[in-house]
């Protein structure tokens, strides 16, 4: 579970991720980034709309994204609010597949250090 400094609960949180961060994608999620002055603090926030499924199969999607949050957070770098959003092919993923998506995006976004690799 993300520790609660790491989450992202606000709609007017959500809204300004949404309105002035920067978007990447994959097949499987989509990662608004958008940057904070100063400090060194990371907050997620996580979306899954209900072209997905019911609530079991939305709820599912986040949990999956939730935990690969919480696996990269130590390497991220800066402080940044991110909202990630569940695709449909999410529902059939594996956990590593969503952890390496969201690497992915990370990497491509410039904010993933990949301090203490294995």
């Amino acid at each position: 579970m993300l520790p609660p400094h790491a989450r992202l609960t606000q709609s007017s949180g959500f809204r300004a991720v949404y309105g002035r961060g920067r978007s990447y994608a994959t097949d499987l999620i989509v990662l608004y980034v958008l940057p904070r002055p100063g400090g060194d603090r990371v907050r997620f926030g996580f979306s899954a709309g209900k072209k997905l499924g019911g609530a079991v199969v939305r709820n599912r999607a986040k949990r999956l994204m939730r935990e690969a949050a919480r696996a990269l957070l130590p390497r991220i770098s800066g402080s940044y609010d991110f909202v990630v959003i569940a695709r449909k092919p999410v529902t059939d993923a594996a956990y590593a597949d969503v952890v390496k998506d969201l690497r992915k995006l990370l990497e491509r976004a410039g904010v993933f250090t990949g301090a203490g690799e294995n």
